[in-house]
C-alpha cells in the first residue's frame, strides 16, 4: 500500500486466488471507509401499523411497536438517529458495516409480517403478502 499525492494505491502480491480476494477485500474496506468519512452512510426504516410509532428522547430512540412497554435503544458510538413524522427512522453513521448491523437489530424487534403486513422495513423493501385462514378456507370450500 502506497499513499502519495492524496492517493491510496493498492497492489497485488500474486496471482493466486487467496491473493487476488484479500486484495479486493483490502480495497472495498478502504473506499468504505473513505467514503465514510466525506459522505457517510444511512439506512432508512419504515414503520406500518396502527399505533406504531417512533420517537427520540435526547440522542435514544423510542419505539412503541405493540408490546406492553415502549422499546428503547440507545446509539453506539459514531451513531445518529433521526425521526422523521412518527414512522421513519433514519440511521446515520460513518461505519457501513455499524449502521447496517443497527438497523438490522431494530428491524429484528418487529420484522414484517406477511398476513397484515404491519411491522419496520427497510425503505423500498416489499413483502410478498399471503392470504389468510379465512381466505384459503373459502377457496377449498367451493371446490
Amino acid at each position: 500500500m502506497n499513499i502519495a499525492d492524496q492517493q491510496v494505491k493498492l497492489q497485488c502480491c500474486s496471482n493466486s486466488k487467496l491473493a487476488l480476494g484479500c486484495y479486493g477485500l483490502s480495497r472495498t474496506l478502504i473506499y468504505n471507509k473513505i467514503l465514510g468519512v466525506t459522505i457517510g452512510f444511512s439506512k432508512i426504516l419504515e414503520i406500518k401499523g396502527t399505533g406504531y410509532r417512533v420517537s427520540l428522547e435526547g440522542e435514544n430512540l423510542k419505539i412503541l411497536i405493540g408490546f406492553s412497554h415502549p422499546v428503547i435503544i440507545k446509539p453506539p458510538l459514531g451513531i445518529k438517529f433521526q425521526v422523521e413524522g412518527t414512522n421513519i427512522i433514519k440511521i446515520l453513521g460513518n461505519d457501513k458495516q455499524l449502521v447496517g448491523e443497527i438497523s438490522a437489530k431494530i428491524r429484528a424487534i418487529r420484522p414484517p409480517e406477511p398476513y397484515k403486513g404491519k411491522g419496520i422495513y427497510y425503505q423500498g423493501e416489499t413483502i410478498k403478502r399471503k392470504a389468510g385462514k379465512a381466505a384459503k378456507a373459502g377457496a377449498t370450500a367451493g371446490a
